[in-house]
């Protein structure tokens, strides 16, 4: 529990460095899915990515960042798009429409995989819940002489800049449209236009977080830190304050819980981050049951003192 921070700090400073970036990214965004009741498009997007992963490796023939960045990328938008199509389009309701696009289109890797086998050459294991644990093995980058770090975690810290930028550059429409979309288009802002824009910025962080936490913890990691704020607090601001809280507190107990147990880190971030979600939920019944005593006890009446 202390050697990770005095004797390998060099070593598990950077798999906790990452753990925060992915969990604040996850955590901020899916905030906003809480708010919509969209919790599971997580799942949707995360289970979708893996055709795109085996058709970029099939036309590249490489299992390089960038071809597999851009192919999980475009699956994900595309699952977001097919989700959207057939709930607008029919009367099929979204939380069917996840479930049918998501899981259509994981079949569909899976049938890849099993046609091309002798060709493709991915790590299922790795597909479903990534290695955390390898990204100080990465290569470094290098900018003015300054070491910033490994490839994946540069990346990663890209797009949680990108994501804090565009939330603070349409935080008044995100946070209209998130709670009323009759009100948003009452007040010129296009709903629509801002749903597309933040299931984007989703796929772009789930497929950031691909390599580190596979297609499986990420979607802990999207509703944990959302669902935990939303006990605390109920303005929106607090509750990516908490969000980025949780995401830190997650990722040193974490990796302290990996190395204890000698267990996958990744997965013992989740369970850092549930453990904290249960405590708060906990203080959330305890808080309710005793409002509940205090108005059920009815007051004593005052009598008089015989003299």
């Amino acid at each position: 529990m202390v050697d990770p921070w005095t004797v390998d700090l060099s070593l598990y400073g950077w798999i906790a460095l990452m753990g925060f970036l992915v969990a604040t990214a996850c955590g901020l965004v899916g905030n906003y899915l809480i708010l919509r009741r969209m919790a599971l498009m997580g799942d949707a997007v995360s289970h979708s990515v893996l055709p795109g992963l085996v058709i970029a490796f099939l036309f590249s023939s490489s299992r390089g960042t960038g071809a597999m960045f851009l192919g999980a990328l475009a699956a994900g938008i595309a699952a977001t798009v097919l989700i959207e199509a057939i709930h607008r389009k029919t009367r099929v309701k979204q939380d069917a429409a996840m479930g049918i696009a998501f899981s259509t289109l994981f079949a569909i890797g899976v049938l890849l995989v099993s046609l091309y086998s002798e060709h493709v050459d991915l790590d299922a294991d790795c597909v479903l819940y990534g290695e955390i644990a390898f990204v100080p093995l990465e290569p470094m980058v290098t900018w003015l002489g300054v070491t910033l770090g490994p490839v994946s975690l540069v990346r990663m810290a890209a797009v949680l800049l990108v994501v804090v930028g565009l939330i603070f550059a349409f935080y008044k429409e995100l946070l209209v449209a998130s709670f009323d979309e009759a009100l948003a288009r009452a007040t010129g802002i296009n709903p629509t236009w801002l749903h597309y824009g933040l299931m984007s910025v989703l796929s772009v962080v789930i497929v950031s977080a691909f390599e580190s936490v596979g297609a499986i913890l990420v979607i802990a990691m999207l509703i944990l830190p959302g669902a935990t704020a939303s006990l605390m607090t109920d303005r929106l601001g607090v509750m990516h304050a908490i969000a980025v809280g949780h995401a830190a507190v997650s990722a040193w107990l974490g990796v302290s819980l990996g190395v204890w147990l000698d267990c996958s880190i990744g997965a013992a971030m989740v369970v850092a981050g549930a453990a904290i979600f249960t405590l708060v939920w906990a203080g959330a019944v305890l808080r309710r049951w005793q409002r509940r005593m205090g108005h059920d006890v009815e007051p004593v009446p005052a009598t008089s003192v015989p003299r």
